[in-house]
């Protein structure tokens, strides 16, 4: 009975750090998107307003889907951005 109630213990202990252990990956994932998705947003407005001094008519808007494809690819995102703002005014 004994050898029964420690192989229980021991895999419940092992269950709760796979447990910590994802939900640790889990928040770091989703702090990584909000941190890349703000962080491209402020680089849209700041890429609008350079453009924008310059007298070039090429922004993106700020929005859900732009800062999911940021937050989700980070600077190469909002660089695919500007790279099809670019070609629908071409």
């Amino acid at each position: 009975m004994e050898k029964e109630i420690g192989m229980a213990v021991i895999v419940g202990a092992c269950l709760v750090v796979i447990f910590f252990v994802a939900v640790k990956r889990k928040l770091e994932f989703i702090l990584n998107f909000c941190l890349r998705a703000v962080m491209g947003g402020i680089a849209i407005c700041v890429v609008n307003l350079v453009l924008e001094s310059m007298g070039i008519s090429c922004a993106v808007g700020i929005n859900l889907c732009t800062l999911c494809t940021s937050g989700i690819l980070g600077f190469s995102g909002v660089s695919l951005l500007y790279a099809v703002a670019a070609f629908q005014v071409l």
